[in-house]
């Protein structure tokens, strides 16, 4: 990896587990080089803020190690962090309504798979956006979305680090499609466009693998068409399963770590759904996240001193 820099304050494994290129650890002279360039163009730019190596790398990879492809994409990532609010999301964000949201559209992180990774769970074919909208907004769901990205980026990502042993940037999730028909995909369309434009540009290579579960027929005919359109490495990470799912789901999430509902042996109380049970939560592997510490005061201006001008 890039020698590190003044930004690289990390308290957990920064090793990728697989030695992949352009993953921690298992950089190139030429990939190192490019972090450093692109963190340098950053700085020029007044940037002082999320120029680590591990982010620094993830938009290097998404953008194909191009400097200034993955700096157009930085940017435009911090300007929509401004505009949206994000810095304060995770600390200020109450979700209040989210058992009654979670009738119609479950969406949750829960424990961990075989690799260490946290598994993210949705079941998109319970769907029900006019009757969500009557206890939500489609703000309010975006905003819980990123709320639980910053959560992942901090604590949910480096409290698994620290149990693997190992980096873990990515998830393992799980679609389930049960219930999905033609009928209820143009209702809800509009939000996972949106939810799949924040993931792709704010928030890259964070997916792992991606399990398809209960398809409908036809769907996996119509994937295989779409496959020529995505990245190689995309598609590998990408099963798309029909009902016997539980196999294959079960070889890469433990049974104990698995919801009873697709095939596991977990009942948290109170329901997995709202449980938000991982590493995260255990004392031995989280930590408090950075985004929760005190903000600083800016220091007393003295008499006669001008003021700074803000950024």
């Amino acid at each position: 990896m890039a020698a590190p820099s003044k930004y690289d304050d990390y308290d957990f494994p920064t090793t990728a587990p697989e030695p992949q290129s352009g993953h921690p650890g298992h950089t190139t002279p030429e990939q190192n080089t490019a972090v450093d360039q692109l963190r340098s163009e950053l700085e020029q730019l007044g940037y002082t803020e999320r120029l680590d190596t591990l982010t620094l790398l993830r938009f290097l990879r998404a953008r194909k190690f191009d400097i200034q492809a993955a700096k157009t994409m930085f940017v435009d990532c911090e300007k929509w962090r401004k505009e949206f609010g994000t810095d304060d999301l995770a600390r200020d964000f109450s979700y209040v309504e989210k058992p009654k949201v979670f009738e119609y559209y479950p969406q949750y992180y829960h424990k961990t798979d075989k690799d260490g990774r946290p598994v993210y769970i949705e079941k998109l074919g319970k769907i029900d956006l006019n009757a969500m909208y009557k206890i939500t907004t489609a703000e309010r769901m975006l905003q819980n979305l990123v709320c639980e990205y910053e959560k992942l980026s901090d604590p949910r990502l480096p409290a698994c680090s620290r149990k693997a042993g190992s980096l873990m940037e990515t998830c393992c999730t799980i679609m389930d499609l049960k219930g999905v028909g033609v009928t209820n995909i143009p209702s809800v369309y509009g939000y996972v466009k949106q939810a799949s434009n924040i993931s792709q540009n704010y928030y890259p290579e964070r997916l792992g693998k991606l399990y398809l579960i209960n398809a409908p027929w036809g769907f996996g005919a119509a994937f295989n068409v779409v496959k020529g359109f995505l990245d190689p490495v995309t598609v590998n990470k990408i099963h798309v399963l029909g009902s016997g799912y539980k196999k294959e789901l079960l070889a890469q999430v433990p049974a104990e770590n698995l919801p009873a509902e697709f095939g596991g042996t977990c009942s948290c109380a109170g329901g997995c759904e709202l449980s938000d049970m991982g590493p995260w939560q255990e004392a031995e592997w989280t930590k408090t996240p950075k985004w929760a510490a005190p903000k600083a005061e800016p220091a007393p201006q003295k008499e006669g001193e001008e003021q700074a001008p803000q950024a």
